[in-house]
């Protein structure tokens, strides 16, 4: 089985929006090396840090709000 990087990081940053807090972070339970994919994107901070949380950018929080629409919506 060949896995999508991209589908998984779409994933993620949709789930991301589902924990956001304080507007724009979000906690960073997922994998880094996914985290560290979605930074290199622009879609979040770094994040590496102590922080618990992470920040998502401007681009980060339009894409993640569509995307979780698009994946965990139904229509009505």
């Amino acid at each position: 089985m060949k896995v999508s990087p991209d589908k998984i990081d779409d994933a993620v940053l949709a789930l991301l929006w589902l924990t956001l807090h304080d507007e724009r972070r979000a906690w960073k339970g997922f994998d880094f090396d996914v985290l560290d994919r979605l930074h290199q994107k622009g879609l979040i901070d770094d994040p590496h840090g102590k922080a618990k949380s992470l920040v998502l950018t401007d681009d980060g929080l339009q894409r993640a709000e569509a995307l979780f629409k698009e994946l965990f919506t139904q229509s009505s």
